[in-house]
Parts: C-alpha cells; sequence; structure tokens
C-alpha cells in the first residue's frame, strides 16, 4: 500500500506539515494529488477535507497568484491546517474553515472556484477504526461527507471552466462518477496511480469539469520495475516538494 508518513511533521522543500493532532498523515498518494492536478491559471482553488492542509500548501506552491481557501470539519485538524498554513511562505493566501462542507457552501456564499481538489473519505465497507477521528476521516458515514454531497456542491461552486479533482481507489471512483454524472459534471481527465508498471492501478486521481470533453487517461508507476527505487516520473513530479529528490 501507499506510504503514510506518521512522523508528527513532514518536511517539504518549502514548507513544513505538522500532523500530530490530524488523524490523517501525509501519504504519497494525497502527494501525487496534489502535484499532478492541473493548477495552471487557478487564480482561485478550493481544498475539500483539508486535513493538515496538505493540498492547499502544494496548491498554493504551485500557483503564486491563486488564493486558497479550505475546508476542515474535524476541529483539531482545523487547527493543526491553521498553524501549518500560518508558518508557510503563503500565510495570506490560504484560508482555512473549521466547518463542514454543507456550512460553508451555506454560510459564505464563496465565489466560484478554478479548481476544487478533493481527497474524500472512501472505505465504504471496511472495518471501522476505533480511532473516531481516523474512521471519520477515511470511512463514508451518514453524518461525514458523502460522495452525493461532494459531487453536488462542488458543481454549484466551480466556474463555467473549472475543474474538480478527486482521489479515489478505483471502485469507489466508479461510484463517484455515478454521482459526479447526476450532479451534470463529465469526467475529463484520468490518472491512473500504481506501483510499479503493469500492476494493478491502485488510486485513480480523476478530474471532472462541467462541459464534456474528451477523456484524456494516463498512468504514473511510482517504483521502477522490479525495483523500490522511484521511477524517473514519479521524481520529477514530486521534485519540487520532496527533499529526497
Amino acid at each position: 500500500m501507499f506510504l503514510v508518513l506518521a512522523n508528527s511533521y513532514f518536511q517539504f522543500k518549502h514548507f513544513r506539515i505538522e500532523q500530530e493532532h490530524c488523524a490523517m498523515k501525509v501519504c504519497t498518494d494525497a502527494c501525487v494529488l496534489g502535484a499532478a492536478a492541473e493548477l495552471a491559471g487557478a487564480t482561485r482553488i478550493l481544498d475539500i477535507g483539508t486535513g493538515t492542509g496538505l493540498l492547499a500548501l502544494m496548491a498554493a506552491q504551485r500557483n503564486p497568484q491563486a488564493v486558497i481557501e479550505a475546508v476542515e470539519l474535524d476541529l483539531a485538524a482545523a487547527a493543526q491546517a491553521v498553524a501549518n498554513a500560518a508558518r508557510s511562505p503563503w500565510a495570506s493566501r490560504v484560508t482555512v474553515h473549521a466547518q463542514s462542507l454543507a456550512q460553508y457552501a451555506a454560510t459564505t456564499v464563496p465565489a466560484p472556484f478554478d479548481h476544487i481538489l478533493c481527497n474524500p473519505p472512501f472505505f465504504r465497507h471496511s472495518l471501522r477504526s476505533p480511532d473516531a477521528a481516523r474512521t471519520a476521516a477515511r470511512h463514508t458515514a451518514p453524518d461525514s461527507l458523502s460522495f452525493e454531497e461532494l459531487a453536488q456542491v462542488a458543481a454549484v461552486l466551480l466556474t463555467p471552466a473549472g475543474q474538480l479533482t478527486v482521489l479515489l481507489p478505483p471502485p469507489e471512483m466508479q461510484h463517484f462518477e455515478r454521482e459526479a454524472a447526476l450532479a451534470g459534471l463529465f469526467v475529463g481527465g484520468r490518472l491512473r496511480l500504481r506501483h510499479r508498471p503493469g500492476s494493478k492501478d491502485l488510486r485513480h486521481i480523476t478530474t471532472f469539469t462541467r462541459q464534456p470533453q474528451p477523456l484524456v487517461s494516463r498512468e504514473l508507476a511510482m517504483h521502477e520495475a522490479g525495483s523500490e527505487a522511484y521511477s524517473a516520473d514519479f521524481r520529477a513530479l514530486l521534485g519540487d516538494f520532496y527533499l529526497a529528490f
């Protein structure tokens, strides 16, 4: 499975993520989402379920002119995201809202976004963790962010040419694509994330738009064939973020 960076902090090249109060730690697939999402030209970006603030800060680094808003339901995680943003070079451009997506959409009345990022809860049928915060972060539940709510709110908050990029395992992505279609969103691009060339897809990073367009599908192998060494493509993608690269 993907590497979960479970230390109390993770140091990137240009910012630091403190994560001791967050149920979901920095992990490899989320870093790939933050680096691979097509953010060129986006001036308003929303990170739904920001957790540590990782995606919001990656977006801020990639887009020097962008204003980033982030929403996080868990109060401890939201406070950590606020602190991480405040210590970053982009504190003036990142705002964290400690509330649910529904509350944010209803009370803030935000201007439309050019791009929305989300790494949503996805273990709909697996065993629940005894850690309630970790369970809420990883599992869909009646009181957590549902695929239906995410798709419907994103469809409202996107600009006409805006994009929603979501990270999910392939079975859950199929479910989300059905909800997105009902909300009027179309699949525009898909990055198939694998451990090695030829191995099974472990995550799909899928981009949705408000207008139909031809599907562009590509794949990324994190490691070289038959090796633990990171692939050249993976190193190039994360080169602006990982100290090791």
